[in-house]
């Protein structure tokens, strides 16, 4: 019978904030590994995989709907920043404040502010 032999290897992308790229770059060095995989297999090998708890909050995705020119100028902002635009519209929606807001008559039904006629 013909020996199996393990699958290859293969590519597993992911996104990594900039001082954890740092931090793999530091442990690589320490521990003498040549590449960034090899650092990633170390720290999976000493990482028990039993006692995982996610941390973060569980996620739903919705769809909303913003005026052209709304979602045009979050598109430009997101591509100078280099961020997605999720990451615009959940910075806004954790700085709306915690209180009631009185003063609905600013914003229209799709919720676009309203100018104020002088």
């Amino acid at each position: 019978m013909a020996k199996k032999t393990a699958p290859a290897p293969s590519p597993l992308t992911f996104d990594l904030p900039v001082s954890l790229l740092n931090k793999i770059e530091t442990q690589r060095k320490k521990l003498g590994l040549a590449s960034t995989s090899e650092v990633v297999r170390y720290a999976l090998g000493e990482f028990n995989l039993s006692k995982f708890e996610a941390g973060t909050e569980e996620r739903r995705q919705i769809s909303v709907r913003l005026a052209a020119v709304d979602k045009a100028s979050l598109v430009k902002v997101a591509k100078k920043q280099k961020v997605s635009l999720g990451e615009i519209l959940r910075a806004a929606l954790e700085a709306l404040p915690e209180k009631k807001v009185s003063d609905k008559k600013n914003f229209d039904k799709k919720g676009a502010a309203k100018k104020s006629k002088k």
